[in-house]
């Protein structure tokens, strides 16, 4: 269980390098467009974001990766 927390942690932590190493400037426009988007917006979308993730992970497990 633990080997798979941290290869997810560190496959989270090379997709957020590469994007912050390849593309700093279109971070930031990013999080300029998050903050004009209203408080309930963004939560609905974390939590969207947190069930796909939920459910890719499950798929993972399930298909024995």
């Amino acid at each position: 269980m633990i080997e798979t927390a941290l290869l997810a942690l560190g496959l989270v932590l090379i997709v957020e390098g590469l994007v912050y190493a390849l593309a700093p400037s279109l971070v930031e426009d990013l999080l300029e467009a998050l903050r004009s988007l209203p408080l309930p917006q963004r939560r609905q979308m974390g939590l969207i974001a947190l069930a796909l993730g939920g459910v890719a992970v499950w798929a993972a497990k399930t298909l024995g990766v």
